[in-house]
């Protein structure tokens, strides 16, 4: 018989095991839950790392030092910009042959304890067969039951670029270690960050005495605080200045310095940082202003050269016309001055011309312009006139000045009397070298006359204007009758004795007039333009003359040297015409030079500066010629694109001469001074044994005169570069039919 349910505890039974049952369910529902988001933080962690590790630009890797195989990971970015593993793993470690030593040294290091992180740059084998640079950083992340490291693991990133920059960081740290110029870099408040050697040697601070220091810590004497500040002005407003500045050694030295300031942003703390580079320049200068000098003033009298008086007569004809007055030139010459310099020597002659330079001035008035122009000629520029007798009276004057002795000292007393010439802007010329020209051509009519008296220019006394009038008419006619022809003056190395030059001298032979002068005929062709077709002929015929030399055997490296006027550089295509030349003469721009006269360079130099750059790009050199009669032009002279400074025929006349020391000092101070600025050096018109040797003694670089080589025709040039002596002339068929020395 069955026992009856009690059905109450049926009842409970069944809810209890409908709450187990329950609470089953929801600790399962739980779990899958926690389980869910454990999943999901496992998802986030991951594309989390996923992020990192692109982010970066790193790789993960693991090394199984039991199986050697190396385990690579990168997180690439798919077509759909997802971010996908992508997992390499070979035994074959892919490191640079020539890294791998160092590497396993660094690991086992590491695994000795030695090094708690391994760190170290190798070269990796990228996926694009190439050789990169990586900085990868491991440490040990899993050992065996015995303790021993089983697995390194860690991440490496490609680092090509920082090396690179690194790179380019220490040549510039090498760069501005060597540099020549000082170089010192200031924070915005212009303190002293680095200097580099130059700069110490320079200042005669170490770096550890400047740095942090005020850059004023040099400010020199000679500036007023103002001009400083002036400067800190610009260099903030503009970034940049350029300019000179003095500055002040340690001793208390002041020192001049061409320096460029240059503001810069540190790539690292974007703050201001300013650039200064700069170099001694007081020797320079002191060069600059002596040759200035020498090129301007007579260094014996201290008056005022050939070359100040042409510009400061050029202003004074400009005020002239701008007033309607006159300017009288008074040209003097003394009498019988040979006399003194032959019985009494140079040196007493000098003291003669000293005290008469200063009767002069005290005849015509301090404020007048009074020049020597050389040997016992002086010049006088009366302004302000408005008549021929007023320039007679000052004349007159002038040859009463002299009555009196002129007392040297208690020994030596001369009595000299001047021949005065009168010329009058505007009667007689209105420029300044044809004013120059009557008035001289007046003092020897006043000569002739006597002596010791002036004579005012008349144009009866020459035929002057006449011939030159039919000079002009017969030149124009030159290229069309075939009257021109050039000769060929070689230049010798004196540095190993060879022909390196030859420059071509321009002849003019007219069947009415005979030889002419090129003093004469080229001023002429300047003044109505027709220096251009006929320079135009001269580059032409001596770049034919030099390709059939070089066909002939003469040496490939010889330089045809061409003279140039300022109207064919400033007002033609002379690079046009120079580019035609060579090319259909097939010559390269390396054998051809061009010569141009110091007052040319000068007379626009902003112009013909750009100009010779063009020049400069083709490899043509650039020759100044007559230097050191033309004008002030040395403060530009460095910034020019020049190779070749010719000393001027008359100050090498004076080297005959062991008692000159003026033109001596001249000639040894141009060749110091061009071979502090790299230049090479020709000296004109050495004709003798003496001068050859006084300029090999002081390292001239080329001689060119008739001591070398008088002017030759092409034929007998090429004869003589061959080897051939120096054919004689002889007046039926002469070599050079200039009468004076080229």
């Amino acid at each position: 018989m069955n026992t009856p349910i009690d059905t109450p505890l049926v009842l409970l039974l069944s809810a209890l095991v409908l709450a187990l049952a329950g609470l089953a369910l929801a600790s399962f529902r739980r779990r899958e839950r926690d389980q869910q988001r454990f999943r999901q933080e496992l998802d986030e962690r991951d594309q989390q790392l996923r992020l990192a590790l692109w982010a970066s630009d790193e790789m993960y890797w693991q090394y199984d030092l039991r199986t050697q195989h190396l385990e690579r990971v990168r997180i690439v970015a798919d077509a759909d910009n997802d971010l996908a593993v992508r997992l390499d793993q070979d035994r074959d470690t892919q490191i640079h042959p020539d890294d791998l030593p160092r590497v396993l040294d660094a690991l086992r290091a590491h695994l000795r304890g030695d090094m708690p992180m391994l760190q170290i740059e190798l070269r990796f084998r990228s996926e694009g067969n190439t050789w990169v640079w990586m900085r990868a950083h491991g440490r040990t992340t899993r050992r065996d039951a015995g303790g021993r490291a089983t697995l390194v693991a860690g991440t490496a990133r490609n680092i090509e670029a920082l090396r690179e920059l690194e790179g380019q960081h220490e040549i510039a740290i090498e760069v501005m270690r060597n540099m020549a110029e000082s170089v010192a870099v200031l924070d915005s408040d212009f303190a002293f960050i680095a200097v580099n050697q130059a700069f110490c040697r320079m200042s005669g601070h170490e770096a550890k005495d400047v740095i942090g220091k005020d850059a004023a810590l040099l400010n020199g004497k000679q500036h007023e605080p103002e001009f400083h500040a002036a400067a800190r002005a610009a260099i903030r407003t503009q970034d940049h200045w350029t300019g000179e500045m003095w500055q002040q050694r340690k001793d208390g030295v002041d020192f001049l310095c061409a320096m460029q300031c240059t503001s810069i942003e540190d790539p690292r703390t974007q703050q201001r940082r300013y650039v200064i580079v700069a170099s001694d320049i007081t020797e320079q200068r002191r060069l600059e202003h002596e040759l200035r000098f020498l090129a301007n003033y007579d260094p014996l009298t201290n008056l005022p050269n050939r070359t100040q008086l042409s510009d400061r007569l050029a202003r004074a004809i400009m005020q002239a016309r701008q007033h309607a007055t006159k300017v009288g030139v008074l040209f003097l010459d003394l009498d019988n001055f040979k006399d003194v310099n032959d019985t009494l020597g140079h040196a007493i002659g000098d003291r003669v011309l000293r005290a008469a330079a200063q009767r002069l001035l005290e005849a015509v008035g301090a404020e007048r312009t009074v020049a020597r122009i050389g040997g016992d000629e002086f010049t006088a520029v009366i302004e302000d006139i408005h008549s021929g007798e007023e320039a007679d009276a000052y004349a007159r004057r002038i040859v009463e000045a002299f009555d009196a002795p002129l007392r040297l000292d208690d020994r030596y007393e001369f009595t000299i009397s001047p021949s005065v010439g009168v010329s009058l802007f505007p009667d007689h010329a209105q420029v300044p070298s044809d004013l120059l020209k009557h008035a001289d051509t007046a003092m020897y009519q006043a000569k002739a006359a006597g002596k010791r008296t002036f004579v005012r220019y008349a144009e009866a006394m020459d035929n002057d204007i006449r011939h030159r009038a039919n000079l002009m008419t017969a030149l124009r006619r030159v290229l069309e009758r075939n009257e021109l022809q050039l000769v060929y003056q070689p230049q010798s190395d004196l540095r190993n004795g060879r022909i390196g030059c030859v420059e071509a001298l321009l002849r003019w032979h007219s069947p009415e007039f005979g030889w002419i002068p090129p003093g004469q005929f080229i001023p002429l062709a300047e003044e109505s333009g027709l220096i251009v077709p006929i320079g135009e002929w001269v580059i032409g015929e001596a770049c034919r003359t030099l390709a059939a030399w070089r066909a002939a055997g003469v040496d490939q490296r010889l330089v045809m040297a061409v003279n140039v006027s300022a109207l064919q550089l400033l007002r033609s295509d002379l690079a046009g015409s120079v580019h035609r030349a060579l090319v259909d003469n097939d010559l390269p721009a390396s054998v051809l030079e061009l010569e141009l006269t110091e007052s040319v360079l000068m007379s626009n130099a902003e112009l013909a500066s750009e100009r010779l750059q063009a020049f400069q790009r083709m490899g043509i050199s650039i020759a100044v010629d007559d230097f050191g009669t033309g004008y002030s032009s040395l403060a530009y002279l460095h910034r020019l694109p020049i190779n070749t400074l010719k000393i001027d025929k008359a100050f090498i006349d004076g080297l005959a001469s062991s008692e000159d020391s003026e033109d001596t000092t001249i000639t040894t101070t141009i060749i110091a001074m061009a071979r502090t600025l790299g230049l090479l050096v020709v000296a004109e018109g050495v004709e003798t044994p003496e001068q050859l040797a006084f300029l090999e003694q002081h390292h001239c670089d080329f001689a060119q005169g008739y001591w070398i080589s008088r002017p030759l025709p092409a034929e007998a040039c090429l004869r003589y570069l061959q080897g051939d002596p120096v054919p004689t002339p002889t007046d039926a068929n002469p070599l050079d039919p200039n009468p004076t020395p080229a």
